[in-house]
């Protein structure tokens, strides 16, 4: 029987990293089993000795790292950024008719590449999340995962209680070829202000298509002459001023994380059992701002919080705690 020896490597004081299995199957080496047998084979070094027994602590940042005489790198840090953008950027890494990107308005510490999480118009303005997770991003855009995107919506004209209604169900829209397009998923809708000349909604909706919005309300002859992302799933548009933005909080995280990896059964109990959010209260604001009281119940019991977002001339909402917005110079 082979007697088992102590590790003689210079690597066995746990303050020093992680344990070298976990490093390795991070950093797509295999499962954790498989790099153990790896490490009992002899084929991986740091720092060029060989570990020649477990336990070992590396630091993938600073240590040199191999298996097979590969070197191992770290993945990435993940990060997860919220940004107001303002209107007049375009949500592209590159363009080529050389307008101003969202990306430029973001300077992260670790210089990570992110990329933006859906898409606003160049006129439209809001929360636009930034990530280099792309599991995440995908789960979020995707329209069979029923991640909702809410939009306060200004457009021209009166819209009156049965466009509302219709709205609300859902209309067709023309394809490319004239025929009936398909049938848009069900939206809510909040009538916040209106009056003759122009009315405030807050539109939001589980699918998404291009210029969704403006389409929907074009059929009825409202042309939208301000559109405004505030919310995405759990998130809210707070605590940041055009062109400012922050990380993620860990709770927004861990939200946002739940809703998109949700199963299917999941998603189907939250529709059903979704309840009105803190925004409820969105009545008393509503009939400050001029909205009838209808309009106010409507506000109510959809769950909009219009205070998610500073109204022109009034100091910011407070910010998620542990938010610090950012504005790059």
């Amino acid at each position: 029987m082979r007697r088992r020896t102590s590790p003689t490597h210079p690597f066995q004081d746990d303050s020093h990293g992680d344990r070298i299995q976990k490093v390795l199957a991070e950093a797509g080496a295999g499962s954790r089993r498989a790099c153990e047998a790896a490490v009992a084979e002899g084929r991986v070094t740091v720092n060029g000795h060989r570990i020649d027994g477990l336990p070992a602590w590396v630091d993938p940042a600073t240590d040199d790292i191999r298996l097979d005489g590969r070197r191992i790198k770290a993945p990435d840090r993940q990060v997860y950024l919220m940004l107001f953008k303002p209107k007049g950027y375009v949500c592209t890494n590159s363009d080529p008719e050389g307008r101003p990107l969202a990306m430029d308005l973001v300077s992260h510490p670790s210089h990570a590449r992110l990329y933006p999480v859906g898409r606003l118009d160049l006129d439209s303005s809001g929360l636009l999340l930034l990530t280099n997770d792309g599991a995440l991003a995908n789960r979020i855009t995707h329209p069979r995962f029923g991640m909702h995107k809410g939009y306060e919506v200004m457009v021209g004209g009166r819209v009156e209680d049965g466009e509302v209604e219709r709205l609300k169900r859902g209309i067709f829209f023309s394809g490319r070829d004239d025929r009936e397009g398909a049938r848009t998923a069900q939206s809510r809708l909040v009538v916040l202000k209106r009056d003759a000349g122009r009315t405030l909604l807050y539109i939001e909706l589980r699918e998404g298509r291009d210029r969704q919005i403006g389409r929907m309300l074009a059929n009825l002859g409202h042309p939208v002459r301000k559109l405004r992302r505030v919310r995405m799933g759990p998130l809210q548009l707070k605590g940041l001023q055009a062109g400012q933005w922050r990380e993620l909080t860990p709770k927004e995280l861990g939200l946002l994380r739940e809703q998109a990896f949700a199963t299917p059964q999941q998603r189907a109990a939250r529709k059903d059992d979704e309840r009105p959010s803190p925004a409820a209260r969105a009545e008393a604001r509503t009939g400050r701002r001029g909205g009838s009281a209808r309009d106010a119940r409507t506000a109510r019991g959809a769950g909009y919080d219009s205070r998610s977002t500073p109204a022109k001339g009034r100091a910011p909402a407070r910010r998620a705690k542990g938010a610090r917005p950012q504005r790059s110079r």
